[in-house]
């Protein structure tokens, strides 16, 4: 009996000295892959400066917040796709922060992050990184016969979430048992417009506001942060304020444009036409229309920036047809639809 103890000792001895030498790399034994700790840094920019200087010489005490009050917050999660040599792609999620995953073993790989906790942005062609693209969703109002004149082709869409998104293409290659640490600055793709409708008469006459920015890009490559050259025009609301109506509209920037923050030149802002529309709702019951072209505000900011008319009024003898807009009665409330797309949780 003391004989077959000694034996299951012993056995139980060697089993425990083959567990814990059989890998020289204990902490990795315990699935034999090769692994990466991404480390993520976050650019907070609501526009890029193309000579306007905004940041420098913001002016608070005009525009009511700070310069900085504007910039994108981080985002909820993000989403990794790894694509492989032989065609095929896999998916990670992470922390803003980073952390540290699994990867696969060899080179020739590449990685496209992005931010995925967004509502009003739908992704194309991801498994496809040439083509990976977000557009905004759609949505629909009446009206707007001077904007549907000068730009027949472009669809009107939401205001698009925050996005950012990086792309790594030569990512170290890996070994078995290999880690590896990678930083990563993850860039904005959306910026934000500061539309400012400056009333010189008549702003008491306001009831509500909406505007429509048309001439924008209606998509933006993940890969490398040029937009397309299909243009949309973005319908948003607007708040009322003491000087007249104001929004603040994400966008993609203007169409076929590089960005120069991934490593690309500007060449030029494209010549093309960009329209900037308010409506507005009448105490009385009434539309009032006004419309402006910003070609020339829009060819200085391409990616983000202030955008600002002056000089609007509402006479008091609301009944009449007045220079700069047209007046003629609505169903406001009933024609500004909206579709949302189907939220995916990771």
């Amino acid at each position: 009996m003391k004989i077959i103890n000694r034996y299951n000792t012993i056995a139980v001895l060697l089993l425990a000295f083959t567990l814990l030498t059989a890998c020289q790399r204990t902490e990795l034994c315990y699935d034999h892959y090769p692994s990466l700790t991404l480390g993520l840094d976050w650019e907070h920019e609501w526009e890029r400066d193309y000579g306007m200087n905004h940041s420098a010489n913001w002016d608070a005490g005009l525009h009511g917040f700070e310069y900085d009050d504007i910039r994108p917050e981080r985002p909820e999660w993000v989403n990794m796709v790894i694509n492989k040599p032989d065609g095929t792609s896999g998916e990670r999620y992470l922390t803003p922060e980073g952390g540290k995953i699994n990867v696969d073993l060899g080179e020739g790989q590449s990685y496209l992050l992005y931010n995925g906790d967004t509502e009003y942005i739908l992704l194309h062609d991801i498994a496809s990184l040439n083509d990976a693209r977000a557009t905004a969703t759609s949505r629909s109002r009446s009206g707007m016969t001077y904007i549907n004149e000068h730009h027949p082709d472009a669809r009107s869409t939401n205001s698009p979430d925050v996005l950012y998104a990086s792309y790594v293409g030569n990512p170290p290659a890996f070994a078995v048992h290999d880690h590896h640490s990678l930083d990563v600055t993850m860039q904005p793709l959306v910026y934000t417009y500061v539309i400012r409708y400056e009333f010189e008469y008549g702003l008491e006459h306001v009831s509500l506001a909406r505007g429509a920015l048309a001439g924008m890009a209606e998509s933006v490559y993940l890969r490398d942060g040029r937009t397309s050259d299909n243009t949309s025009i973005i319908l948003y609301d607007c708040d009322i304020k003491s000087y007249g109506c104001e929004a603040h509209v994400r966008t993609f920037g203007i169409p076929g444009f590089p960005d120069e923050y991934y490593g690309r030149a500007d060449d030029g802002a494209p010549d093309r036409p960009y329209s900037l529309n308010l409506e507005i709702l009448l105490k009385n019951g009434k539309t009032a229309e006004f419309n402006y072209d910003i070609a020339d505000q829009l060819r200085k900011q391409p990616r983000g920036g202030v955008i600002t008319v002056s000089g609007l009024r509402i006479e008091d003898q609301i009944g009449e047809t007045n220079s700069g807009f047209d007046v003629d009665v609505s169903d406001w409330p009933n024609h500004d639809i909206i579709d949302l797309p189907i939220e995916v949780e990771p």
